[in-house]
Formats: structure tokens, C-alpha cells, sequence
């Protein structure tokens, strides 16, 4: 069970097997779904149209844009920024999943409500994703800058990426799109939390006794299922993040099509209807919602796999 359970009396996994578990979950997951990322990151940055109709466009689907990727610039570039996509990763899940424990527990010590309730899950979930935005988002930036780059490649390390960020743009870069991810993670992080509990229930209530024998793949596909569901929802907001994260980055995204300035989250949102329309807004939703369905479904799937493994080892130790 993700959060905390009154019921789960027999479940004693502390709250650093809980750290523990989150981060694994984010480092096996990250490895999964690096590729789509970096196409989704693509399709989010480009102006034009993803048509095949529009000649300036330089991607217009996943498999094309997957193979001209590969052609360009080898099969290493869909793990670009994969070092920082990883910490990334490794921090957020940690955080993540041990301040939703804590926040879900305190609920129910409280006695507000009780603490497996949706509107709990919602709010307990979008919480604890704010704040391991807040410790990792430097290292979103990172992890956007190197993806988004062509060939040649302005930042050459890790190293070399954050002394030039920080000489040429100040420290604040590393907080760029922060406003836009807060304002997007709350909501679907939440619904994640929330409809992945939902999901479970429903699943649980629909399948038939033998077919409630197999917990990992309910795990998988709840989680997977919510992850759609809240990409969806909240997709607008994550496209005005990426492309305010690389703001100042223009140079190096030349290559790739027309380039664009933006004064802030409004502004973005407002050049993108104007310019791209109501669609402009979802560009890349395909790679996205393929990446989120796989990304939630492994990160819930290998997040309870480990819980339970740590649960059985202290059991065999008693």
C-alpha cells in the first residue's frame, strides 16, 4: 500500500526503507523510459507544427522522429542529460514517497479524515511532490538543458553545464520554470496518488477472487492508469515548463527550428495559443502519455515491490 494504512497493522517498513524504495523505483524506471523523454522534451520545444505538412517542421511523430534522432546523432542521445535525469530521479522518488507517507500519517493522527480517502491522497499527493520539486528542480533544469541540445553539444559535463549556467546566467537559472512545475506537479502528482488508490479499489471490486492473486500487475497496471489520466489533465502546464526552462538557451536549439523568448508563465502560455493554438499546448502528448503510462505504472509497481521485499526480510530476521 502507497501512504499510510490504519488497516496495515502487520506492515512495519520504516521510513528509510521507504526513501530507499522510492529511489530505486526512479533509477530502475528512469533507465526504462529515458528514450521517450527525450522525444517528448523534442516535441514540447519545437514551434512549428508536428505535421508532416508543415516542411520547417523537424519532427512530426515518434517513430520518425526516433529514427532521425538516431541517425543524427546516435543511439547515446536518447540517454542525453541521463546523469542528471538520474539524480534527478534517485532524489524525487526518495522524497517523494517518504513525505507522502509522513503527510498521510499525520492525517490520520489527526483524526481529520480518513487518510485513505481520495481527497487526501490529492492533497497528501501534490504536497509531498512540491516538496521534492523544490530539492531536485536545479537538476530538472540540468537534466532539460541536456536533452534539449543538439549536435555540437554546448555543455559538454555536468561540470561544464553548471559553472557556464551559473557564470552566464546567474544562480537563478537552476530555478527556471519553477512557478509553471509547482503550479503543474501539485495537481498531478495528486491525481496520480489519488487515482492510483481509486484504480486499485476498482480493480479489486471488478476482477474476479483468482484474478486479485496477482498484486504486481494490479500495481503495474493501476499505476499506469493513473499515470495517463494525469498527464492528460495537467500536459498544458508541463509544456509551458519545458519551454521556459530554456530560456537563454536559444543558440543551441537553432538547429531544431524557430526559437521563441518568453517573460514568464502567462506570457508563454499566450504566445503558444496564439501562435500554435489550442494544440500547440499538447504537442508531444502522444510520447508523453506512452511515457507516463510506463513511467507511474513501473515507479508504483517497483515502489511496492521493494516495500514488500523489505517487509518479508524483517519478517524472516524475526
Amino acid at each position: 500500500m502507497v501512504g499510510y494504512d490504519p488497516r496495515a497493522d502487520g506492515r512495519n517498513v520504516s521510513n528509510l526503507e521507504v526513501a530507499v524504495a522510492g529511489s530505486v523505483s526512479g533509477l530502475v524506471t528512469r533507465v526504462l523510459i529515458s528514450p521517450l523523454d527525450v522525444i517528448k522534451i523534442r516535441f514540447q520545444l519545437q514551434i512549428e507544427r508536428l505535421s508532416r505538412s508543415d516542411p520547417n517542421a523537424k519532427y512530426h511523430g515518434i517513430l520518425q522522429a526516433g529514427r532521425q534522432i538516431l541517425q543524427e546523432e546516435g543511439p547515446t542521445a536518447f540517454w542525453k542529460g541521463h546523469i542528471p535525469a538520474q539524480l534527478l530521479s534517485i532524489g524525487y522518488g526518495a522524497v517523494q514517497f517518504l513525505s507522502f507517507e509522513v503527510l498521510t500519517e499525520l492525517v490520520h493522527r489527526a483524526s481529520v479524515r480518513d487518510a485513505r480517502d481520495f481527497s487526501v491522497h490529492f492533497v497528501c499527493g501534490g504536497l509531498s511532490a512540491c516538496v521534492a520539486t523544490l530539492a531536485v528542480h536545479p537538476v530538472d533544469v540540468l537534466r532539460t538543458r541536456f536533452a534539449a541540445q543538439g549536435e555540437p553539444r554546448v555543455y559538454k559535463t555536468l561540470r561544464n553545464a553548471v559553472v557556464t549556467m551559473y557564470r552566464t546566467e546567474g544562480p537563478l537559472v537552476f530555478y527556471k520554470g519553477l512557478n509553471p512545475t509547482l503550479i503543474a506537479i501539485f495537481p498531478y502528482a495528486g491525481f496520480q496518488f489519488s487515482f492510483y488508490s481509486s484504480l486499485k479499489h476498482a480493480y479489486e471490486w471488478a476482477m474476479p477472487a483468482e484474478g486479485k492473486k496477482n498484486g504486481n500487475f494490479k500495481n503495474l497496471l493501476c499505476g499506469s492508469g493513473a499515470g495517463v489520466i494525469s498527464k492528460t489533465l495537467t500536459y498544458p502546464l508541463d509544456l509551458f515548463k519545458k519551454r521556459l526552462q530554456v530560456g537563454g538557451f536559444e543558440q543551441a536549439r537553432a538547429a531544431f527550428g524557430q526559437v521563441r523568448s518568453y517573460k514568464g508563465l502567462l506570457d508563454c502560455a499566450r504566445q503558444v495559443l496564439r501562435e500554435e493554438g489550442a494544440r500547440g499546448c499538447f504537442k508531444g502528448l502522444a510520447p508523453s502519455l506512452l511515457k507516463a503510462a510506463l513511467s507511474t505504472g513501473f515507479v508504483f509497481f517497483w515502489y511496492e515491490l521493494f516495500c514488500s521485499l523489505f517487509h518479508h526480510m524483517k519478517k524472516a530476521d524475526s
